[in-house]
């Protein structure tokens, strides 16, 4: 039993790493602002299709890592994530049986209730962001779903068939 619980965190973790990885590259100043909330929407994906894979801790923990890579207020990142991951986790069941389209129109939601807490987070530090880099990775985000949804889905259903 230990051996498959193992091997089943095995995608979501890596999948987390490679987010994170996505989220820190440098990018031209052109399309640094079209950049997706990477970390995110994997959070979004795992606290949708297994709950307890990754929970509310770790949601919090991978706010507070991408704080520290992105050089961002401590907290503003983990408090966004550990937010969108209680209103996932607690209405997964439901979001679950939505078409694909419905689906992308409940992440873009989630997106805008990620940004507008870092948005109310950065008001309160003073610290100006422009629009664009504000709404821009909430629509980038909400269109590259159904993709993001198709490929971790192949890989979870890979890794739990060889299993």
């Amino acid at each position: 039993m230990r051996a498959r619980e193992s091997s089943d965190s095995l995608p979501a973790w890596g999948s987390v790493l490679c987010a994170l990885a996505l989220a820190i590259i440098p990018l031209p100043s052109l399309i640094s602002a079209f950049r997706p909330d990477w970390v995110v929407l994997v959070v979004i994906y795992w606290s949708l299709m297994t709950p307890g894979r990754l929970g509310l801790f770790s949601a919090f923990f991978l706010g507070l890592l991408l704080d520290t890579l992105s050089g961002a207020l401590l907290g503003q990142h983990a408090l966004a994530l550990l937010v969108v991951s209680y209103v996932v986790q607690r209405f997964h069941l439901r979001i679950r049986v939505f078409p694909i389209w419905q689906m992308s129109m409940t992440v873009l939601a989630l997106l805008a209730i990620y940004q507008f807490l870092l948005f109310w987070v950065d008001g309160v530090a003073g610290r100006t962001v422009t629009t664009a880099e504000r709404w821009a990775p909430v629509m980038i985000g909400a269109a590259l779903w159904p993709f993001l949804l198709l490929l971790l889905e192949n890989i979870r259903e890979d890794v739990s068939a060889r299993v």
